[in-house]
């Protein structure tokens, strides 16, 4: 749509009173198009892209979500999407042609969409629905909708298979969108700094043993998700908003390291940390960033060469130099990763001992200054029909007053030196309808069932996923998000590759996870309730090497929420069991630190349930105290 009629539906969306309080969502059906304050005018970014694929002859032109590692979370300079097209959730993939602009999402994101882009713009949704699978992809689309002969697309970030197809998939070595973002947001300043974990020579030779184990025999193992070269090295930096990573990759070989960071940052204490001036099998050779790929292709070049590579988080750039094929030896995920899923026994105990300390601000007064590194991920506190929005972020444009007749959700965690939090409650500060208690009582129901579960070693989050959806899909409800992920030790708050997903590795022992199972009601209120969880060995009757999971989020559901009536007598013992934990582990505490009125609070929210048809309650300000104590131990309000 020409920017002079984008501009003038939005101005007659303001004049006639169409805010967003009316109305939050585009239409691009009416004459001309209503657009909300939300929407941003796209006009002038795609014609810019569209002159710079036409001077390359490129017909069609993808722009993943994400950055050169593949990375969930990105820096605002790689927010190429949101530049191009409005869009801010962290999951999307975007595809120009000369005539067409589409916008791939999941349905976490539909309506977030529909609120930031402008009628440039069309919307493919990915993913599940609640009544429909949709399969559509961005490749798909490209071969439907491009009837050239020859279609040259920039893939640096993602590894596509073209079948039965007269269309070609190529990637260039120059980014056109950063080519057109003129004020594109530069590194941050910043010093990387290394924590005073397990040595970072003992886990190279323990990746270096899985190297030289591995039957295929590789040579080399190329590390590119931003986690795993943190982890290797224990360093830890500022690059990514919310993450504690830093721009980098690892070319590691039985003989030698490579480090490709930014030299800019690298002090003289950190080359000394990590044996730079040295050439041994110890000793970590730093080199730029940006010549990454000409070390690679060096490297490929010399004679009995095989490089192993997690195909997650390894970018085209890269693939692609390493040739011919039996120089190549690929896996979904790098040992690296694996063996960073899986934590020891002191991560355990001081992951554990970080959502202890989550629970009040009292406590964190001290923790917090000595110890807290900011959010793990930006806060979602949402209200009434904004919390129907899964990862809902509060605006001045959205944003709503509280009431105390609707539900309230907050969604919030915090990075501290010795672990990551993420925990999410859901309350009523006033009377739920039936509807709502039900709803939110069968989403209890399908966290505790998976809490509760009990299952062989090696089991596949998948296979039990379903767990937390029984309850809700008796009574025809469902969510369109997954229902959990793996948790770090000051790393991100979603680590790969532990979860509910069919992509995801198998349950070990040492394995932390979120359950967080949910419901979503459009326009009108939304539920979940989320809790961290480390998987441990259980004895059963019979069977050895079987596991379970232990909850350490230690914060009390809403009780004026729960319907006893639904729940079976195992999940209300679990119920109870639980709170008899809170209580164990945190009055000490409260009692430490003199906080009388807070362990009189706790001590209220988790008194023992009876299996009953209504539900004992709590007072609003008690609710409130929760639901302002969840948000103020990450420092968001």
């Amino acid at each position: 749509m020409p920017s002079c009629v984008w501009l003038l539906a939005l101005s007659l969306a303001a004049l006639t009173g169409n805010t967003i309080g009316e109305r939050t969502e585009r239409n691009c059906s009416l004459t001309p198009p209503y657009l909300p304050s939300t929407a941003v005018n796209t006009t002038l970014q795609l014609q810019a892209l569209r002159e710079q694929m036409l001077h390359r002859n490129i017909s069609a032109y993808i722009i993943p979500g994400t950055d050169a590692h593949l990375s969930e979370y990105i820096a605002p300079r790689d927010a190429r999407v949101a530049f191009m097209s409005g869009f801010t959730g962290s999951a999307g993939t975007a595809v120009v042609t000369q005539t067409k602009a589409t916008l791939w999402t999941d349905s976490r994101y539909w309506v977030q969409a529909e609120r930031q882009m402008d009628c440039n713009w069309e919307l493919e949704k990915d993913g599940r629905g609640d009544h429909i699978l949709i399969t559509s992809t961005p490749l798909h689309w490209v071969l439907h909708y491009n009837k050239h002969s020859h279609c040259s697309l920039f893939l640096i970030d993602s590894i596509y298979t073209v079948q039965s197809s007269n269309r070609s998939l190529k990637s260039i070595p120059l980014n056109l969108v950063d080519q057109v973002w003129k004020e594109r947001p530069p590194i941050p300043p910043d010093n990387l700094t290394h924590l005073p974990k397990r040595s970072w020579q003992m886990k190279v030779e323990h990746i270096r043993n899985q190297i030289m184990d591995n039957p295929y025999e590789p040579t080399a193992l190329l590390l590119s998700a931003l986690d795993e070269t943190a982890w290797l090295f224990n360093l830890r930096g500022n690059d990514i908003p919310y993450n504690p990573f830093f721009y980098s990759y690892t070319l590691l070989t039985m003989d030698e390291i490579w480090l490709f960071v930014h030299m800019d940052r690298v002090t003289d204490e950190l080359k000394k940390y990590l044996n730079s001036s040295c050439t041994g099998s110890l000793c970590v050779q730093l080199k730029g960033y940006d010549t990454v790929r000409d070390h690679l292709k060096e490297y490929v070049a010399q004679p009995g060469i095989k490089v192993w590579i997690g195909t997650e988080y390894t970018n085209y750039a890269l693939y692609e130099l390493i040739t011919p094929e039996d120089k190549l030896l690929t896996s979904s995920y790098s040992p690296v990763l694996t063996t960073k899923a899986v934590k020891d026994e002191t991560e355990q105990r001081i992951l554990r001992d970080a959502h202890v300390c989550d629970l009040h601000t009292d406590i964190l007064r001290l923790y917090t200054s000595t110890y807290s590194r900011g959010p793990s991920f930006e806060t979602i506190s949402a209200s009434g029909p904004n919390a129907a929005l899964a990862h809902y972020s509060p605006t001045a444009e959205t944003s709503r007053r509280l009431t105390v007749d609707e539900m309230y959700l907050v969604d919030s965690g915090g990075q501290y030196l010795d672990g990551t939090t993420d925990i999410t409650r859901t309350v009523h500060w006033g009377t739920p309808t039936p509807m709502q208690r039900e709803a939110f009582t069968r989403v209890l129901m399908g966290n505790i069932e998976i809490s509760r579960t009990i299952f062989p070693s090696g089991t596949r989050g998948a296979n039990m996923e379903m767990l937390g959806r029984r309850a809700l899909w008796e009574v025809g409800l469902n969510y369109g998000h997954g229902t959990g992920h793996g948790v770090g030790n000051y790393f991100g708050v979603h680590e790969w590759p532990v979860g509910f997903q069919s992509n995801n590795i198998p349950f070990r022992s040492g394995m932390f996870t979120s359950i967080e199972p949910g419901y979503y009601k459009e326009n009108d209120f939304g539920i979940r309730i989320e809790d961290v969880a480390v998987i441990v060995p259980v004895h059963t009757k019979y069977g050895n090497n079987y596991l379970t999971f232990d909850t350490v989020s230690l914060v009390p559901y809403d009780r004026k929420l729960i319907d006893t009536s639904l729940l079976s007598s195992q999940q209300l013992q679990w119920l109870n069991t639980y709170y008899e934990t809170i209580r164990r582990l945190m009055g000490p505490e409260l009692d430490k630190q003199g906080l009388h009125e807070e362990k009189d609070w706790m001590l209220r929210n988790t008194e023992p349930f009876m299996k009953s048809g209504s539900s004992a309650s709590v007072c609003t300000s008690s609710l409130t105290l929760l639901a302002l104590a969840i948000a103020l131990f990450h420092n968001i309000l």
